[in-house]
């Protein structure tokens, strides 16, 4: 039976290369001159910290961070903006999560929105992978199409299709 998996991964040295890029980018602007800005990756926690002299400047080493992720290939929605950035002394900081791995109830929304659908294909939930498994490779196609068209707030990724 023809089956794939949805998942919610971050390629680690794809995320580096756009955190480097950027890193690189925000060093010869005009603006960020003589200013301290400090831009790390915690691969292990895949964990953001920025640190820069303004709330405006965090905000724009920011929007660079998505305007390059997204070049190197990366979903906007692998990172976590809902903290706001806070005042640490003459600094302002920011942690910016990346999301890694499909959440609980972020699969049961897929699951969900799968059976809402009246597709003929099964959805199960494996760790932080949802399995879906069709008689026809033509429905697996739907409901990578249905996935994408939900506005679910999280980047998918469809692989392991075996048919």
């Amino acid at each position: 039976m023809p089956s794939f998996d949805i998942v919610s991964k971050v390629d680690p040295q794809v995320l580096d290369n756009a955190v480097n890029v950027t890193k690189k980018e925000i060093t010869n602007r005009f603006d960020f001159k003589d200013s301290s800005v400090k831009i790390d990756l915690n691969k292990k926690d895949m964990l953001l910290d920025l640190e820069a002299e303004s709330d405006m400047k965090v905000r724009q080493i920011v929007d660079v961070l998505i305007s390059r992720s997204m070049k190197q290939g990366l979903d906007p929605l692998a990172y976590d903006l809902s903290k706001e950035p806070y005042p640490s002394g003459k600094i302002t900081k920011k942690q910016i999560p990346v999301r890694n791995g499909l959440k609980q109830e972020d699969a049961k929304k897929i699951v969900k929105l799968i059976k809402d659908s009246g597709l003929k294909v099964q959805s199960q939930i494996m760790d932080d992978v949802v399995r879906v498994t069709a008689k026809k490779i033509d429905d697996l196609q739907a409901v990578i199409k249905l996935c994408n068209e939900a506005n679910l707030g999280v980047a998918l990724q469809y692989v392991n299709m075996r048919s």
